[in-house]
C-alpha cells in the first residue's frame, strides 16, 4: 500500500533530476517572483468588488473580515516581492522562496475557499453561482502562476477547487451540476497543460545541460577540453597577483601509437580513460586536468596548490607508474611532462603554453637521446661479449 502511494506521488510530483535541480529552482523562483507581483496586485484590486457582491445573509466576519484578510495577505505579498528582488540569487534562496510561496499561496487559498463556500451557503439561489465563478477565476489564475511548482499548484486545486465542486455536485441542482462539470473539466485541462509544460521545461534544461557539457568536456575521458582550459588560464592570469604564482603542465604519453597498433583503438581509448582518472586523482583539488589532444593532457595548478611546480612532474609521473590493466592486458605507461610557471615563464596564456610545450619536447628529446645511448651501449656490450 505504501509502495503504491509512493509511486502515485512520484507520478504526480516527479523528482527534479539532480543535474538541473539548482537551475530549475532558480528559474522557477524567478518566473514565480515576476508573475506573483501582478497576481497579488490584481487580487488586491478585485477585493472591493468582492466586498460589494458579498452575500447579505452571511455573518459580518464572512462578508467583510475574510475579504479584508485576503486583501491584507495580497498587499503584504506584493510589498515583500517589491522589496526583495534578490530572492532567486542562489539555489538555496530560490528553494526557500518557493517553499514560502507554496505556504503563502495555500494560506490565501484557504481563506478564499472558506469565503466562497460560506457565501454560497448563505446567498440567495439566483446569486449562488457568482461565488464558484469568482473562486474559479482566482484559483485557476493562481494555479497557472504556480505552473512550475507542482506541489503548490496541486494544493491550490485541492484547497480551492475541490470543496466548492463537491458542494455543487451535492446540491441536487442540474445547473450546479453543469457548473461543477465545467469547473472540473477546465481544472483538469489546466493541470494537464501545466504538467506537460513542466516536463518540457525540465527536458529543455536537461538538453541545455547536456549541450553545455559537450561543449566543455572531452567526450571520451570526461575531462575538461582545451576551450575550458583556456578560459581557466585566462581567468587566472587576469587576477594579476604576482604573489600568487601558478603553473601549467603538459603531459604527453610516450609510445602511445604502438599501443594502439598492437592492442587496437578500443584498448587505447580505455587506456586514455585510465590515465585521465589517475591524473585527476593525483591532481585532486589542487587544480584542473584537461585533455587537449589525442594522448596529450594539461594540468593547471591553482595558486593555492599543495603541489609545487618543481614537484608536479614527479607527482604526476608517480601516479602513472603502476601498470594499467585494460581488457586483461597489462600495459605500462610512460609520459613526458613540460611545466611552465606564471609569471616567470610567460605573462600570457599563449606564452605559458609555448613555454610548457618547449620544455615537454626538450624532455622527450632528452629521453630519446638517453634511450638511443642505452641501446647503442647494449649493442656494443653484445658485440664485446660475442
Amino acid at each position: 500500500m505504501q509502495s503504491a502511494s509512493r509511486q502515485f506521488l512520484q507520478r504526480l510530483i516527479p523528482p527534479i533530476p539532480a543535474a538541473v535541480r539548482d537551475e530549475f529552482a532558480i528559474l522557477s523562483a524567478t518566473r514565480l517572483q515576476k508573475q506573483s507581483r501582478a497576481l497579488f496586485l490584481a487580487m488586491f484590486l478585485t477585493i472591493p468588488f468582492v466586498l460589494y457582491a458579498s452575500s447579505t445573509g452571511a455573518e459580518p466576519w464572512i462578508r467583510y473580515g475574510m475579504p479584508l484578510a485576503m486583501a491584507s495577505c495580497c498587499l503584504i505579498g506584493f510589498i515583500s516581492l517589491i522589496k526583495d528582488r534578490n530572492a532567486c540569487g542562489s539555489p538555496d534562496l530560490a528553494r526557500k522562496f518557493i517553499a514560502e510561496a507554496t505556504f503563502f499561496s495555500a494560506t490565501i487559498c484557504v481563506l478564499v475557499s472558506i469565503w466562497c463556500v460560506l457565501s454560497w451557503v448563505n446567498a440567495p439561489a439566483d446569486m449562488q453561482l457568482f461565488y464558484p465563478f469568482t473562486l474559479a477565476m482566482g484559483s485557476l489564475t493562481t494555479i497557472y502562476t504556480l505552473a512550475t511548482i507542482r506541489l503548490a499548484a496541486i494544493l491550490n486545486i485541492i484547497i480551492g477547487i475541490v470543496p466548492i465542486t463537491i458542494i455543487l455536485l451535492l446540491s441536487g441542482d442540474p445547473l450546479n451540476w453543469s457548473a461543477a462539470a465545467s469547473l472540473t473539466m477546465v481544472t483538469t485541462f489546466l493541470f494537464r497543460l501545466i504538467t506537460q509544460q513542466n516536463d518540457q521545461f525540465i527536458n529543455l534544461l536537461l538538453l541545455q545541460n547536456e549541450m553545455r557539457e559537450l561543449a566543455h568536456t572531452d567526450p571520451l575521458t570526461g575531462l575538461f577540453n582545451r576551450r575550458v582550459l583556456g578560459e581557466h588560464l585566462e581567468r587566472q592570469i587576469a587576477e594579476q597577483d604576482h604573489q600568487r604564482a601558478f603553473a601549467i603542465a603538459l603531459v604527453d604519453l610516450d609510445a602511445f601509437k604502438p599501443i594502439n597498433d598492437q592492442f587496437g583503438h578500443a584498448v587505447g581509448d580505455q587506456l586514455l580513460i585510465e590515465v585521465a582518472n589517475r591524473l585527476q586523482r593525483a591532481c585532486g583539488k589542487n587544480g584542473i586536468v584537461a585533455r587537449i589532444g589525442g594522448d596529450e593532457f594539461a594540468i593547471l595548478l591553482s595558486p593555492d596548490s599543495a603541489i609545487s611546480a618543481s614537484a608536479c612532474a614527479d607527482h604526476m609521473l608517480a601516479a602513472l607508474v603502476p601498470p594499467c590493466i585494460v581488457q586483461d592486458y597489462v600495459i605500462r605507461v610512460q609520459a613526458s611532462i613540460g611545466i611552465a610557471s606564471w609569471p616567470r615563464d610567460g605573462m600570457t596564456a599563449n606564452s605559458l603554453l609555448e613555454a610548457a610545450d618547449k620544455q615537454l619536447y626538450a624532455v622527450k628529446d632528452h629521453a630519446t637521446e638517453t634511450q638511443a645511448f642505452v641501446s647503442k651501449n647494449r649493442q656494443k656490450l653484445r658485440s664485446t661479449n660475442g
